[in-house]
């Protein structure tokens, strides 16, 4: 089963803050256990919604609606993720829990998601072959 570890975005970060050395330093070293325990599937940090860009669909059928960033709800928005494969839920917990503070300050907060597999989307095996072809393929550019 694979989880996300979404990290949420500060006001620092929103800001283009970036994290101290030794944050960044105990952030490597926490996705390299990842990467030896063999459950990391990708790991990264993303730079502010200043930059950013929402798409949304206002009415069914509609077309798009574009608003670009910065967006103003800081508690809304990711700041990075990481991506891991594991065997239960509470091996993913126990994996967040190791991750080091994500802002360093005592204001990080990391939700933890599943990820929903392709039989859960759909009962068709063809769909479910060429979802789970698209992910390798993916997978290996990484």
């Amino acid at each position: 089963m694979r989880f996300m570890m979404i990290v949420k975005a500060t006001a620092d970060s929103e800001a283009g803050i970036m994290p101290s050395q030794e944050l960044v330093d105990a952030m490597m070293k926490y996705n390299e256990e990842l990467m030896k325990a063999g459950v990391l599937l990708a790991a990264e940090g993303l730079h502010s919604s200043a930059g950013g860009i929402r798409i949304s669909y206002p009415e069914p059928g509609g077309k798009p609606k574009i608003v670009d960033g910065p967006f103003t709800e800081t508690k809304e928005l990711i700041a990075g993720f990481t991506l891991i494969e594991v065997k239960s839920r509470e091996e993913a917990i126990e994996w967040a829990k190791r991750m080091p503070d994500p802002h360093g300050f005592g204001e990080g907060v990391i939700e933890l998601r599943q990820v929903i597999e392709p039989p859960e989307l759909t009962s068709d095996p063809g769909s479910q072959a060429t979802h789970n072809l698209v992910r390798e393929q993916a997978r290996t550019k990484l």
